[in-house]
């Protein structure tokens, strides 16, 4: 089975140039963590979370106002092609313990893959579980006070 066979196709994207804010409310209106950042031609210039709007920008008390996503975004996004196999797409995920892939063809984003479409899928649930098990190894907490 293709990615391009399980992945969402109607995707909404933020541009670098919008506000911390923007995303915000895009993610509450289509009610989603996680968003695409996009180039006008479409190709992914980054991807930005709930998660990289309160640890990259809030606690450090950036102005969700006037903080830009390209200055929050993670810029270096790994991606998956519509024609790669969804094995090869869930062991990227698990390699690098990441819930979400963008997928692009020629550069451009056409859609986008979670965990949660392997495991809707009955054929998957061990590979999605096992998958989901590597992504969420906790990571050494920093500063936690004993």
């Amino acid at each position: 089975m293709q990615v391009k066979e399980i992945m969402t196709t109607n995707v909404a994207a933020l541009a670098p140039d919008n506000t911390i804010m923007d995303a915000a409310k895009s993610m509450q209106t289509h009610n989603i963590g996680c968003m695409p950042v996009c180039q006008p031609d479409g190709k992914v210039a980054g991807i930005l979370t709930d998660r990289d709007i309160v640890v990259r920008s809030l606690a450090g008390n950036g102005d969700p106002k006037t903080t830009l996503v390209k200055d929050v975004m993670t810029k270096n996004v790994i991606t998956a092609q519509p024609d790669m196999d969804v094995n090869t797409a869930l062991e990227t995920m698990a390699t690098n313990k990441i819930r979400r892939l963008p997928v692009v063809q020629n550069e451009a984003l056409v859609g986008m893959i979670a965990i949660g479409d392997f495991a809707t899928r009955h054929i998957f649930h061990n590979e999605a579980g096992q998958a989901l098990s590597e992504i969420s190894e906790p990571s050494q907490p920093m500063n936690m006070l004993q």
